[in-house]
């Protein structure tokens, strides 16, 4: 039976970008989360004496062929590890495509997840008889493999709260976010990344912002990142259970006082993409208003746009909090043109891990 992986989409709680470097790249800060929203890749593999991939999915808009990430991916992973395998993939899409919640980024590792674990089930799995052991080695080079796939990559082979450097793909884990209710908003504007960067590169220009420059706001920030989250958040909420996160029928997610008011981070994290792609679609700017809603009982401990977006998103301590701001979206859902939205939670580490691989 093939292998069913749960590929679960990101937001960006923050991000912090510098001006275009010489080798054509942004350097940035940001604070990955990952959430409960996911994908399905299914995965069937069967070592073989030459390499082949196809790949299906429910969704046209998907390249079915080395442009997409799984396919990157795998072929990168079985060509590093030297092993020959007829590999099958199908992506059940149920996250936006481009939509800055890093849907294929987390495709490639669910991808790579699911191809470990076919080749288990044949006797040495993606590492071949004799060589290194897994562990640091088993990281180092998956870890590798990812960042050469895509810059959001890297940060699915951690999962919960990650911090983000460099282009994004240097990572490390930061004590995990307890769960909280998220609503995230699918406009039916698309925002092209390409695009929001050139208009970022222009800004830039304008303001006399160099690579150099910002490098201090850059490092500020990481430390900032850093010193707001060590030893701040809990592993787990009160009355959480063993994965960390409160069943569906509960109104908290998490503690009384979220981590992000506690820490004082929701006072100074921004979106940079904001000042470029605001501009460009308002009603996106109107939707983060919606979310927010300060001023009233169910204000938003954080909301933003995710990564380049178009995606949006809103934090809130409790689900009535969040439908709340569900119902203010959709009642302005045709003039803002909303293609969908949804409720769902932020999803610690260890609960990434253990829901990642369906039974």
């Amino acid at each position: 039976m093939p292998t069913a992986v749960r590929s679960h989409a990101k937001i960006n709680l923050g991000l912090y970008l510098g001006a275009p470097r010489a080798d054509g790249f942004h350097s940035l800060t940001t604070v990955y989360q990952t959430l409960e929203v996911h994908d399905i890749v299914t995965v069937k593999a069967i070592r073989s004496a030459q390499t082949t991939l196809r790949l299906s999915s429910n969704d046209a808009r998907v390249p079915t062929d080395e442009r997409n990430t799984a396919w990157k991916m795998v072929s990168l992973a079985l060509e590093e590890m030297g092993t020959e395998a007829a590999v099958e993939i199908h992506i059940e899409k149920r996250l936006p495509v481009q939509g800055g919640l890093g849907a294929g980024s987390g495709n490639a590792v669910a991808a790579l997840v699911g191809l470990e674990k076919e080749l288990e089930k044949q006797g040495t799995g993606i590492w071949e008889q004799g060589s290194e052991s897994k562990g640091a080695d088993w990281a180092r080079r998956w870890g590798e493999i990812a960042a050469k796939v895509g810059s959001d990559v890297p940060l699915f082979l951690i999962g919960g709260t990650v911090l983000g450097q460099d282009r994004g793909q240097e990572v490390s884990a930061l004590p995990d976010l307890e769960p909280t209710w998220c609503l995230v908003v699918v406009p039916e504007v698309g925002v092209s990344t390409p695009q929001a960067f050139r208009d970022w590169d222009a800004l830039c220009a304008q303001e006399g912002l160099t690579a150099e420059a910002s490098a201090d706001r850059l490092r500020e920030s990481s430390r900032a990142y850093a010193s707001a989250f060590r030893g701040a958040i809990p592993e787990s909420g009160p009355g959480a259970g063993s994965s960390g996160v409160f069943s569906a029928g509960e109104d908290l997610a998490g503690p009384k006082e979220s981590a992000l008011v506690r820490t004082g981070i929701t006072s100074w994290i921004e979106n940079d993409f904001e000042r470029v792609v605001f501009p460009q679609h308002p009603s996106l700017a109107e939707i983060k208003r919606l979310l927010a809603a300060p001023g009233t009982p169910e204000v938003a401990l954080y909301s933003a746009l995710s990564g380049s977006g178009s995606a949006l998103f809103g934090l809130y301590m409790t689900l009535g909090d969040a439908e709340a701001a569900q119902n203010r979206i959709e009642r302005e859902s045709q003039a803002l043109k909303v293609r969908n939205t949804v409720i769902t939670r932020t999803l610690p580490r260890k609960a990434y891990w253990d829901q990642m691989v369906e039974s």
